[in-house]
């Protein structure tokens, strides 16, 4: 069967995975009255709720004769490893643009790889049936972007189709018949080569492992393409990692391609085809799988470093085990240096005690995403403020500098400038309008002065600004930016808040709690009004007399508690502050001190 292997790359929310969705339907993958899932391709639970992609998952689709393998890539810059190992995989990119907004920056990210790999670009303008749709400007930029990433002549010369994914259909032309996807079908047919690989099939076998899974049933599995040469269930295989040394030996006990939304057993693969292998225990990401008689191992995409680390350790304070069953050390070292083996991008290293481990990563997203997830497996941790990565080049420091696109409205443009530019150390590279009363700004901000803008920007803007970021370049360092402003309330008893107590504290600053939470010392219940830290007790009740007076007996209404999000959490902390996630509860506290350690700040304040 006629091969093709695409990769379809679109920024968050373009609607890449409903036309996925569509592609599927329309290819006859489901069986007549068959329940079909809507976003079929995000199966992870955290992908369904947060409405993004993260993870870089395989479905194939059959169309006149010839088997179409799509990659779903993510639409976030903070799960790149992901694309950049996944794009090695493929031979052609679908770009999936919304009409209205034009390409975006994790766009640009994920398209720059897939040009500098010599991939042969489609464009497909998304949601032109939008009120605010403007194809003509999308496809302009679209070609403007290319340009600027350094396309080759027949990378610019792309072909492109007008369509809409949630209705189900795409054609070469803005008023054509709109009925079904077979002009994006056919397009892909004609314009993306056959894999090269395919004219490889009488040399030995050979794969470069992109992906790790695992089956309960049948253990570890790695995916990629087939390099060369067929394989067979039952060969005996090798393993090389990067630089050729042998890892092991095994005997492939499954083979498995994707068909639809599942994996199937097959009894060969060949060479071209995108597959799993099961069969190793130690083989990971970047290695080679291959015939015993080849020694030298498949180049590796090389990996984008992290920008990012934050500090996982365990969770010390008086409420630890309450909620979670995971909570020693070992236990998260070893869930961490799993997640290390199939997350490329992530780095982890064991910090001086061994309590804690410093990972490094992308983003704070990325960081989120990995946090959400070990609280949800019963994990108890607590997670320092991140901190950015800095490079020594000849004697000089460098620091991660990110694009920042700002869509926002007119009225709010002078305060996000001044936020950006100012105390943040950012430079502006361009302010044009972007529609009815709306205008975009790019600008060139530090790493540093972006962690915890996100929060303070929704409330500048009103909650109507869409901010999105992505890695630009290292640059010389900028010098210090000041951190957050306000001070906090920190509890100085151990026990449940009362609403009485929290109701006077109402005036010192607003509040992160409810009545009846339990506090304890150390833990910040608040934030202060004023600039410095503030101990407060929100366990004083009302004093009781037998006096009754009218004004005396003052009902108490509380403001609703300001509630804390993961990410929000992590970008509100200072450095002398620790974010304590459990499976139920997000609390903030200061960082608890030990003894010696006490006694040498003392000495030193004196």
């Amino acid at each position: 069967m006629d091969l093709r292997n695409i990769a379809i790359i679109a920024h968050v929310d373009h609607g890449k995975t409903t036309l996925v969705d569509e592609l599927l339907k329309q290819s006859g993958t489901y069986r007549e009255g068959q329940a079909t899932t809507e976003r079929a391709m995000d199966s992870n639970d955290i992908e369904r709720e947060r409405g993004i992609t993260i993870l870089a998952k395989a479905t194939s689709v059959e169309w006149k004769g010839t088997r179409i393998n799509i990659v779903d890539t993510p639409g976030h810059a903070d799960f790149g490893g992901e694309v950049e190992r996944i794009l090695s995989m493929v031979d052609g990119v679908v770009l999936l643009v919304d009409a209205a907004e034009g390409p975006m920056p994790q766009t640009k990210f994920v398209t720059s790889k897939a040009l500098a790999l010599g991939l042969r670009p489609i464009v497909v303008l998304n949601k032109v049936d939008k009120p605010d749709a403007e194809p003509d400007r999308a496809l302009d930029e679209c070609f403007d972007l290319f340009a600027a990433l350094d396309a080759t002549e027949e990378q610019l010369d792309f072909p492109h189709l007008y369509a809409s994914g949630r209705s189900g259909w795409a054609d070469e032309t803005l008023d054509g018949p709109r009925k079904d996807l077979s002009a994006l079908f056919d397009l892909v047919v004609r314009h993306v080569a056959p894999p090269k690989q395919q004219e490889q099939a009488d040399q030995a076998f050979s794969m470069l492992a992109t992906t790790l899974g695992a089956d309960p049933f049948i253990g570890r599995l790695l995916t990629g393409r087939v390099e060369t040469g067929t394989l067979r269930t039952g060969t005996t295989l090798k393993a090389l990692s990067r630089k050729g040394d042998e890892i092991e030996r095994f005997r492939v006990t499954k083979i498995l391609a994707f068909r639809g939304l599942s994996q199937q057993p097959i009894e060969e693969a060949v060479a071209g085809d995108i597959v799993s292998i099961a069969g190793m225990t130690k083989a990971t990401v970047a290695d080679t799988l291959c015939d015993p008689s080849i020694t030298d191992a498949i180049p590796a995409q090389p990996i984008d470093p992290p920008t990012i680390t934050v500090t996982f350790g365990i969770n010390d304070s008086p409420l630890a085990g309450r909620d979670g069953k995971k909570v020693q050390s070992r236990v998260i070292r070893e869930r961490l240096l799993k997640e290390a083996e199939t997350n490329v991008a992530i780095r982890v290293t064991d910090t001086p005690g061994g309590e804690a481990f410093e990972v490094a990563g992308r983003g704070e997203l990325q960081m989120g995403v990995l946090i959400e997830n070990m609280r949800r497996e019963g994990f108890e941790l607590s997670i320092s403020r991140p901190q950015v990565l800095f490079r020594d080049e000849g004697g000089q420091r460098l620091e991660p500098i990110e694009e920042v696109t700002i869509d926002v409205d007119d009225e709010f443009t002078g305060a996000v400038i001044e936020k950006v530019t100012g105390a943040r150390k950012g430079d502006l590279v361009e302010m044009k309008p972007a529609g009815v009363g709306k205008t975009r700004i790019i600008a060139h901000v530090p790493s540093r002065g972006l962690i915890g803008y996100h929060g303070e920007f929704l409330t500048d803007t009103r909650g109507t600004g869409v901010l999105n970021r992505v890695f630009y370049a290292w640059q010389p360092y900028k010098g210090p930016i000041p951190g957050r402003r306000a001070g906090v309330l920190i509890s100085m008893e151990d026990g449940e808040a009362v609403a009485y107590a929290l109701w006077n504290l109402e005036e010192r600053g607003r509040l992160f709690i409810g009545p009846q939470e339990k506090v304890y010392q150390g833990m910040i219940i608040g934030e202060h009004s004023r600039d410095n830290d503030l101990e407060v007790n929100p366990l004083k009740g009302k004093k009781l007399t037998n006096v009754r007076a009218s004004g005396t007996d003052e009902a108490v209404r509380l403001t609703p508690p300001i509630t804390l999000s993961l990410e929000a959490a992590i970008a509100y902390i200072d450095d002398d502050e620790l974010v304590e996630v459990t499976p139920n509860a997000i609390r903030l506290r200061k960082r608890f001190l030990d003894p010696h350690e006490r006694k040498r700040q003392a000495r030193a304040a004196s």
